[in-house]
């Protein structure tokens, strides 16, 4: 393999990351506000918002799933070179990162067809719809929070490689 190619896996998950909490960050802070603001009505800014977050679940899901094999990839290649003392401790840490990528596909799969049919259901019947609602907000920040600290962590990573 060419170096710039190396280069290019080796930093492809901070990418990827980047990617999922900048999506999270622009669905959730911009785009839904815009929606409210500016489509008159809160049944079809809310129907647009619900149909961009279901396609945010999604994509976080392959984001995530590309995320699980680039790190299983990476740390499987570790494992027969000799490793500084940093590199050894982010090594050990690793198990941690995987854990972030899941519990935040755990939460958009909770939220896509927990929450969400909830929100329908319960708008439909004069249910709950203030507490689904602040559970589905609950879980869009939650894989928010997971995506920022693994994109912070692999920055981390990267910098002790150098």
């Amino acid at each position: 393999m060419t170096g710039a190619f190396v280069v290019l896996l080796d930093r492809l998950p901070i990418l990827v990351s980047a990617l999922w909490w900048g999506g999270i960050s622009a669905l959730s802070f911009l785009a839904v506000p815009t929606l409210f603001a500016t489509l008159g009505s809160p049944t079809v800014a809310g129907s647009a918002a619900a149909k961009l977050f279901s396609l945010q679940c999604f994509v976080g899901l392959l984001l995530g799933l590309i995320l699980l094999l680039l790190l299983w990839r990476e740390r499987s290649q570790l494992g027969g070179t000799a490793l500084s003392p940093k590199q050894l401790a982010l090594l050990r840490c690793a198990p941690g990162t995987m854990g972030l990528v899941i519990l935040a596909m755990v939460l958009a799969l909770l939220q896509e067809f927990g929450v969400a049919q909830r929100i329908v259901t319960a708008r439909a019947s004069g249910g709950d719809l203030r507490l689904w609602h602040t559970l589905g907000s609950l879980m869009v920040l939650g894989q928010w929070l997971c995506s920022g600290v693994l994109l912070w962590r692999l920055s981390a990573i990267d910098t002790a490689k150098r």
